[in-house]
């Protein structure tokens, strides 16, 4: 199991890596988080909602994603109260008071799915949650120290040495778990490093003494990996990863407040000709060729927030101007013409204007929409003949096009549309997530961009799933190449 000193060392990141390492090693291995707390989700083939940090950490296993790899979701949809989804399923919403009094009930679910795994696979590579050092937590932990009691599992601490501080975090760490729980831990990694080692070889020797616990791994800070954040706290970090090009398309993320599924747009920043911004400030749009509009977990209050800053004015502007704008989810409801939500599902009851830029209006409703999705669709001038769009579904709200609206093409059910495309105007939205890991349909999309600007298509040389599997392959070369391996995975047997 790895834990951490507190949220965003790097424990995703370095189970991950195991996984895989272990994956190749031929061990039929499985990825497993209590609770997670992320607005990044998927939709599993059975229709089941969990974190894409599994995700990620599945598909590193070689597996499909199973929501009994994440028993416990919550999804923040204001700062102080979370939707609650149990193994895979809605259960409403909930403050923070009111979820740690069921922390029983929620441990009881816990424990079933990991028994249920444990039954099918060798290893399991547990990841815990922020740090196990929160002693105001430490009655209701289902994800820390009392996963790991439960499981047997010897607990590695990961520390984020970038921040500073890294032997007082360990040692703080180390001292505010339960002494009935400090037997578990049996080793330390140091994440991020970057700088001599021979600097820091002496503080470790001097560590070993004061905390008789080796370091088992001193891993770099790495900029040739691409990786699933967990959640939106480091989504600041992204932009274009490809090489860059005199006449790159310039793609502006509007940032949200409660933004969620953030990875939609990460496969268009591996494009070598793209160069992307992630901004809340509508002056962004003057030098951007594509603005997206991301998923939200609160669509009618990110909606104002944009409202406020100026979008509703700049958006008809920038289409005006040959932009394209993109809305995915959330951002694809803002662009209709209003957002009903009777039941006060997505924030407070009431009717809100959206963007007015598609004829269409949303009704949020009391049940989610959870599927995956595989269509075949045309969408000339983007290209000639049809092509494979495969993601997923996830939201609350049904949208209804205008029956008489022309020039739209569409593609959906008598339950409403999951994409429109006004070739026109420049306007596309859709409710599938993923739907830009699609490497024609990215392609073909960017490539449209590019002849609006007068500019030469590309030919499409990334295959988004095969990048992705290289760089599970790099993460494994990375823990291993600076770990002491041999003693890290002799923990297995400890």
């Amino acid at each position: 199991m790895f834990q951490g000193t507190g949220s965003g060392v790097g424990k995703s990141i370095v189970a991950a890596a195991m996984c895989r390492l272990l994956s190749r090693r031929g061990v039929k291995v499985c990825p497993f988080k209590a609770q997670n707390m992320a607005l990044n989700s998927f939709v599993t083939a059975e229709g089941k909602e969990m974190g894409r940090a599994q995700v990620f950490q599945a598909e590193a296993c070689g597996l499909l994603p199973d929501a009994r790899m994440n028993p416990v979701l919550l999804k923040p949809s204001t700062d102080a109260r979370s939707q609650v989804i149990l193994m895979g399923e809605a259960c409403g919403h909930l403050n923070a008071m009111d979820y740690y009094d069921r922390s029983e009930e929620h441990w009881q679910v816990v424990r079933e799915a990991y028994n249920s795994l444990s039954g099918e696979y060798d290893v399991i590579v547990i990841e815990g949650a922020g740090s196990p050092a929160e002693i105001n937590l430490r009655r209701t932990d289902i994800v820390n120290m009392r996963m790991a009691h439960h499981a047997c599992a010897p607990v590695v601490i990961v520390a984020d040495i970038d921040r500073g501080g890294v032997f007082a975090s360990l040692k703080g760490t180390f001292d505010l778990v339960e002494e009935k729980f400090r037997p578990l831990i049996k080793g330390f990694i140091i994440n991020k490093f970057r700088g001599d080692m021979g600097l820091l070889e002496p503080g470790i020797e001097m560590f070993y003494r004061i905390v008789p616990v080796p370091v088992v791994a001193v891993l770099p800070w790495f900029h040739d990996i691409h990786v699933d954040e967990e959640d939106g706290v480091h989504v600041g970090k992204i932009e274009s990863r490809g090489l860059s090009v005199k006449d790159a398309v310039r793609v502006c993320v509007a940032r949200l407040p409660r933004i969620s599924n953030f990875t939609d747009f990460s496969p268009l920043g591996l494009e070598r000709d793209v160069e992307m911004i992630l901004s809340d400030d509508p002056r962004a749009i003057l030098t951007s060729d594509i603005v997206i509009l991301p998923g939200t977990k609160a669509t009618s209050s990110d909606l104002g927030f944009l409202k406020r800053r100026g979008w509703a004015r700049a958006l008809p502007e920038f289409l005006k101007r040959g932009g394209l704008v993109v809305g995915i989810c959330g951002g694809f409801q803002m662009l209709g013409r209003s957002i009903t939500d009777s039941l006060g599902s997505d924030g407070p009851p009431g009717r809100y204007e959206g963007f007015g830029l598609l004829p269409l209006d949303t009704e949020m409703a009391g049940k989610k929409v959870l599927k995956q999705v595989e269509i075949l669709a045309s969408f000339p001038p983007l290209h000639k003949g049809p092509v494979s769009i495969k993601g997923y579904e996830i939201h609350m709200g049904r949208s209804v096009l205008e029956k008489e609206a022309t020039g739209l093409l569409s593609v959906g059910s008598d339950k409403g549309p999951i994409i429109v495309f006004d070739g026109k105007a420049g306007i596309l939205g859709t409710y599938i997530h993923g739907i830009f890991d699609n490497d024609l349909f990215r392609r073909s999309f960017l490539n449209f961009a590019r002849i609006r600007r007068g500019l030469v298509p590309l030919p499409s040389r990334l295959d988004y799933r095969r990048y992705r599997l290289g760089q599970f392959d790099k993460l494994a070369d990375w823990l291993e190449e600076h770990s002491r391996v041999t003693e890290l995975l002799g923990l297995l047997n400890a």
